[in-house]
């Protein structure tokens, strides 16, 4: 037979078959006198039992663990192997479509800032009078940030914070006129005597929970550095004031 005659009687692609060869799965065959190799039955019942050992999942290294007549795995064990994995995937499949239907599921619609977990979205619905705010939206994607590198525990327990913040008497009202006066220092110098009322304003509405035991202010960090390169001066000013306003509350 002629590769491309083997190809068709196993129902691979010629490609497949020089993959095969060069990956040391199927043997050579002789080659007639005008240079064509020759396959022989032997060749097809071979080229057959890799395509059915691949077709059930297995990577060509295991396929070739099969084939070794020296295997240092039977067949049964790599089956077993593979079910034991294809068994994980399935379940990590049903996780995350358990994920996704909670998202779409999810009241109020899918925010912007999306795919958040379902308590942040809360968040961001209970905030929704302010989606003029240019400050506001810097906040969702830094809350979004936030629940994202904090991890599910601490994550949670910062959303959680907020929320309480947000529910009681006036909670609100206080984090939009915030956000107000953090909008107004836009423009402004770091020196303007609005950073310190703005400050105060933040205070107000951010609970201690939201902010790690320890927290160096004007510390060096990276992240901090990056975090307060985000505002224009004056609007990093008054959130530098606050945090340090925070951390001396303990």
């Amino acid at each position: 037979m002629r590769i491309g005659e083997l190809a068709a009687a196993v129902g691979v692609t010629t490609r497949a078959v020089r993959h095969y060869h060069h990956q040391g799965l199927l043997p050579e065959p002789e080659r007639r006198a005008n240079g064509y190799r020759d396959y022989t039955l032997r060749h097809a019942v071979v080229l057959a039992r890799i395509r059915r050992l691949t077709e059930l999942g297995l990577g060509l290294a295991e396929v070739r663990d099969v084939l070794a007549e020296d295997a240092g795995k039977d067949l049964v064990e790599v089956l077993g192997e593979l079910d034991a994995d294809l068994a994980r995937q399935e379940s990590a499949i049903r996780e995350r479509r358990a994920r996704l239907k909670a998202l779409l599921d999810m009241e109020g619609g899918l925010p912007a800032e999306g795919p958040v977990s379902p308590r942040l979205a809360a968040l961001f619905r209970d905030m929704s009078q302010v989606t003029d705010s240019p400050m506001a939206a810097k906040d969702r994607e830094l809350l979004a940030l936030i629940e994202t590198a904090a991890g599910d525990e601490t994550g949670e327990a910062v959303m959680a914070a907020l929320g309480d913040a947000l529910a009681v008497p006036g909670g609100q009202e206080r984090a939009l006129a915030a956000y107000a006066l953090l909008d107004d220092l836009a423009d402004a110098d770091p020196a303007d005597p609005r950073v310190d009322e703005a400050a105060r304003a933040l205070v107000e509405c951010l609970p201690r929970g939201v902010l790690p035991e320890t927290l160096e202010i004007d510390s060096d960090d990276s992240f901090l550095r990056a975090f307060y390169a985000d505002f224009p001066p004056a609007q990093a000013e008054a959130v530098r004031r606050a945090l340090a306003l925070i951390m001396e509350q303990g």
